[in-house]
């Protein structure tokens, strides 16, 4: 197999991730500590909806009343630096929901990712301070917890039971807390749509229900009132409208109680950092490799390492399917768990081999 992998002269050591112009994944949104767009939450108005009439009293308005109490804003206070090196405070806003009523609530990882203080501000007009339970990049969640008990909470559907066309009402804080709990209704437009993100393979419900910056966090809610999803992406083009995705409750629900649990999500690993020639040119390498992924660094320590892996391999298959890009080896690697034995076909010197593998839980570093 014939291999050139060399750096680019001038070539810049990181570039923009692909896609990055087109899906936005950071959906919470921004401003300095002083920005008045940031406004104090409202307390949500309770309207008596007995006296409505059969027409007007619609599954949204049922769904939006069950669950509405239950989605909250979160504020990530942070600080970053100016264009001078100055530390400066910076304010930003997106959603969560109570799933426990002792205050346990699920929302983004991008919504509280360096937070120095979570400000958790309820539907009822109070804000309390927020303490992280646990985070997951690979997933985009996190569970916040806030010191309150008999919180009101939203009920949890099967999102292997959607159906596209079915009703799908979304419920945020979309611009921030000034539009606390707003409800925005479209339909599920696709079921399993996968995007790449940084290398990150997801499996997401697809919506044409507005969803905004500040919305991150919030919930997607069916006709019945139950939570199918936890709004996190959409795409915005110019020639795009009506493509929001949210990750389903399924995968939340399995996510959020592991993150109670341990603080993290255990998960398997090789042990092996690689590229391929898209993820290389990125960093300014050429690599010209026509299938596979080319092992750049690896832990001696590790399953890989374990194995007899030298830097250079080319690994091309995991228990006979071909691997070819990054986000192909770390899908099929994370549909195992962590003891599992997965045989590994890779090229050396144009040489085929194979090896058995051990996989093993993931360092909390490399996460």
């Amino acid at each position: 197999m014939n291999i050139r992998f060399k750096k680019k002269k001038g070539a810049a050591l990181t570039a923009a991730v692909l896609l990055a112009s087109f899906v936005i994944f950071g959906g919470c949104s921004m401003g300095t500590a002083a920005d008045n767009s940031v406004g104090a939450m409202k307390p949500s108005q309770t309207v008596d909806v007995s006296g409505l009439s059969e027409a007007r009293n619609t599954p949204v308005v049922r769904a939006a009343k069950a669950v509405g109490p239950a989605v909250v804003g979160i504020t990530n206070k942070a600080v970053a630096r100016d264009w001078f090196n100055n530390p400066v405070e910076t304010e930003g806003v997106g959603s969560g929901v109570i799933f426990r009523s002792d205050g346990y609530i699920v929302t983004n990882n991008h919504v509280i990712s360096g937070a120095k203080e979570i400000i958790v501000s309820l539907s009822d007009g109070r804000s309390l301070k927020g303490k992280l339970v646990g985070q997951d990049e690979f997933t985009d969640l996190a569970v916040v917890k806030v010191d309150e008990k008999d919180l009101p909470t939203a009920a949890f559907g099967n999102s292997d039971e959607v159906v596209v066309g079915e009703p799908a009402i979304a419920i945020g804080n979309p611009l921030g807390l000034e539009f606390q709990g707003s409800v925005t209704v479209g339909v599920i437009s696709a079921l399993n749509r996968t995007l790449d993100i940084s290398d990150k393979r997801v499996k997401l419900l697809q919506t044409d229900a507005a969803i905004s910056p500040g919305n991150s966090g919030g919930a997607l809610v069916n006709a019945d009132g139950e939570v199918i999803g936890i709004n996190s992406a959409k795409v915005s083009a110019a020639a795009v409208e009506g493509m929001g995705f949210s990750i389903p409750i399924n995968t939340v629900q399995a996510i959020v109680n592991e993150l109670i649990e341990k603080g993290y999500v255990a998960r398997p690993y090789l042990g092996v950092s690689v590229f391929d020639p898209t993820t290389a040119a990125r960093y300014g390498y050429q690599l010209n490799i026509d299938k596979g992924v080319y092992i750049f660094r690896l832990s001696l320590d590790g399953p890989c390492g374990k194995a007899g892996f030298q830097r250079g391999d080319i690994i091309l298959e995991i228990d006979g399917e071909e691997v070819n890009s990054v986000a192909d080896l770390r899908t099929k690697i994370a549909s195992y768990k962590v003891g599992d034995k997965v045989t590994v076909t890779y090229d050396r010197n144009d040489t085929k081999r194979k090896a058995e593998v051990v996989l093993e839980e993931m360092p909390q570093d490399d996460r």
